[in-house]
């Protein structure tokens, strides 16, 4: 902060005034952004926020505005706006000069070849002058490929100079971090810049390619030693022909051998012999299909003269004195193919057909090797132990970790809560045990039954479950073939034998005639029968309950006698009056359809009806309601019509 001295006052401590109106004293900025370029303005406001008088224009602009000359008439003349400024890395964005070109590499250490010629793409960006060395990835060359030299500014000589595209021409040679590249040719859009740029171009030149890549292109030379014979016409008539033959190694005296079966295939159009691995389930073995690869097998080798090992000998014909051939295999006979006995047992059709042809053998007899089977261990079921159901005891016997049995599901869900009840007596020498009272229930959706005791006092015993639910089975019945209770033997009268007692059905529940009547092909037709007489007199008795509780007449008799009355009437002529039934319900007050025998009486004196006769006498009598009451609907049905 600084402070202003007052006119006349000294310039010491205490003889200067702070101005209170200045609060800002930093420094104006002078830098702006306009359209993303960057540009100086001066500035306007000093330090402590006091405008500038002064500077408020450029030299230059003062200058320009000095040497302006008054324009009379039309003003001053309106120069053209100078073109926006494009920077380069905008002008030539993507724009990239392609040149084709070569450099030769040494090989010192090579046989085969002594220098080697390697193609390469020298690309310059004209946006930033760099300039990136690219080589084409040839297959299979094993050196390196792709980007030679990274894009950066590359130097020209010891003094600093870099490479411009004006030092670029067809047909020179430019030297980059001491590697000499030949510039054979460059691509239309490079040679269209620098026509435009006034370069005159060389004429381009031939690639060269490397030779020893091109002495790979061509294919190798092959070698065909004469023969006597003539092992083309071998190929042309068997071609895609072989012999086939089942063959089985025994392997058992060596320590966990076993017999194993292998298919050894003979290929006619070159000698050539196969053995394939015959691999069944479960057997244990790694699956590899070929025992000895397609080859050919020697059968007499020459005696060995020297001490070096054959096996790692290539064996060729001087070191074979036979080879094997289709004359040496047989159905029924053992061949050794490199130390390992084959019995060959069968053959194909075709093979059949090619020896009964070539060697004229016919006698084919196929061995059969397969093992005879395992004698059958019969599966002896234990004795039922007499713990839980039949069925979960004897599921430990079929498996380590026992299952529980399958369940009829269908059954369960259209029997559900369907149970049959009984009222049993127990049949016993004991004669208290005829007092107590039993009700069996037969569950049908799980074929279980249940015996429950009614409790009755002073008896001594509790009552109550006396048997859970389970199924029981009938006498004379074995665990190895149980047969269970079904409904269709729970008879009126029938013996119910469970764990050794003995009970008698002396009842059953509505229920168990409605569901033999629903299902009458699951019970026999003498049981379903027995059911409905025991039934029968019960429902007479509960209809003739019912007629006495609702007090009608029956309906029959009432319109045989309707009918009789109304005959006889016609044969006397005796015509109802219409106002009969209008007096009866009148006189009805509370309209429940009930009259004292009075008041009937009085009715039908008044209309003259004959109460006296027979006929009406009966009437009376089936309408009667009680002692001294009558239902006079019914009876002047007699009326109508």
């Amino acid at each position: 902060m600084s402070s202003q001295p007052v006119q006349g006052l000294p310039l010491l401590p205490g003889s200067s005034f702070r101005d209170p109106t200045k609060t800002a004293f930093h420094r104006s900025q002078t830098l702006g952004y306009k359209n993303g370029f960057a540009f100086k303005r001066l500035p306007t406001t000093g330090i402590g926020g006091q405008r500038l008088h002064v500077n408020q224009l450029s030299p230059a602009e003062l200058d320009e505005l000095a040497n302006k000359r008054p324009t009379l008439t039309y003003g001053q003349a309106k120069q053209a706006p100078p073109s926006d400024f494009i920077p380069a890395h905008v002008a030539f964005d993507k724009k990239v000069l392609k040149f084709d070109g070569y450099f030769q590499e040494d090989v010192p250490i090579s046989t085969e070849e002594h220098f080697r010629i390697r193609q390469v793409g020298i690309y310059y960006y004209l946006e930033d002058d760099s300039m990136s060395v690219m080589e084409p990835i040839v297959e299979n060359s094993g050196i390196p490929q792709g980007k030679f030299i990274k894009r950066q500014r590359l130097p020209k000589n010891d003094r600093g100079d870099h490479y411009h595209w004006k030092d670029l021409n067809r047909g020179i040679n430019i030297t980059i971090y001491g590697k000499t590249f030949r510039i054979v040719d460059c691509d239309a859009f490079t040679q269209t810049f620098l026509e435009s740029q006034g370069i005159e171009l060389n004429p381009p030149e031939r690639m060269i390619f490397d030779p020893y890549t091109e002495l790979r292109k061509m294919p190798l030379r092959t070698y065909v030693t004469p023969s006597d014979f003539d092992q083309l016409k071998q190929f042309l008539a068997f071609d895609k022909k072989v012999l086939r033959f089942y063959a089985m190694w025994d392997d058992t005296e060596s320590m966990f051998g076993e017999n194993r079966r292998f298919i050894i295939h003979y290929y006619l159009a070159d000698d050539t012999v196969e053995v394939r691995e015959v691999h069944e389930r479960n057997d244990g073995r790694d699956p590899f299909p070929v025992l000895i690869r397609r080859q050919h097998l020697p059968k007499k080798l020459a005696e060995k003269k020297g001490p070096f090992p054959t096996c790692v000998l290539e064996i060729s014909d001087q070191e074979v004195l036979e080879w094997f051939t289709a004359k040496d295999f047989a159905v029924g006979k053992s061949t050794t193919l490199l130390g390992r006995s084959f019995f060959i047992y069968d053959c194909d059709e075709f093979t059949r057909q090619f020896y009964q042809d070539k060697f004229g053998i016919t006698d084919f007899h196929p061995v059969d090797v397969r093992k005879p089977p395992p004698e059958e261990i019969k599966q002896e079921i234990p004795p039922y132990n007499g713990f839980g159901f039949l069925e979960d005891s004897l599921q430990n016997c079929f498996s380590l970790i026992p299952q529980a049995p399958k369940k009829n599901v269908l059954k369960m869900l259209e029997n559900d809560r369907k149970v049959l009840r009984y009222a049993v007596r127990m049949e016993s020498p004991n004669p208290e045990d005829s007092k107590r009272h039993f009700v069996l229930s037969y569950c049908l959706a799980t074929d279980m039954m249940s015996i429950y005791e009614r409790p009755m006092r002073n008896s001594g015993r509790i009552g109550g479950k006396f048997l859970a639910k389970t199924r029981v089975c009938k006498p004379g019945s074995t665990t190895d073939i149980p047969v269970y209770y079904e409904p269709a033997d729970f008879t009126i009268g029938a013996t119910v034998e469970v764990f050794s007692h003995r009970f008698i059905i002396v009842d059953a529940d509505s229920f168990v005639l409605k569901y033999m009547e629903g299902n009458l092909e699951s019970f026999p037709p003498a049981v379903v029968q027995s059911m409905r007489d025991h039934f029968a007199p019960r429902q007479a008795a509960a209809e003739a309950v019912k007629r006495l509780a609702s007090d009608e007449p029956d309906k029959q008799e009432l319109d045989a006698l309707t009918e009789q009355i109304q005959e006889h009437m016609r044969r006397h002529n005796y015509l109802p009056d219409s106002n009969m039934q209008a007096a009866f319900l009148q006189q009805d007050k509370d309209g429940s359809g009930l009259l004292s025998r009075e008041e009937f009486c009085a009715l039908c004196d008044h209309f003259k009806v004959p109460v006296d006769d027979p006929l009406f006498q009966k009437l009376i009598a089936l309408c009667s309601h009680g002692e001294n009451q009558i239902r006079y609907p019914n009876f002047l049905r007699v009326f109508e019509g």
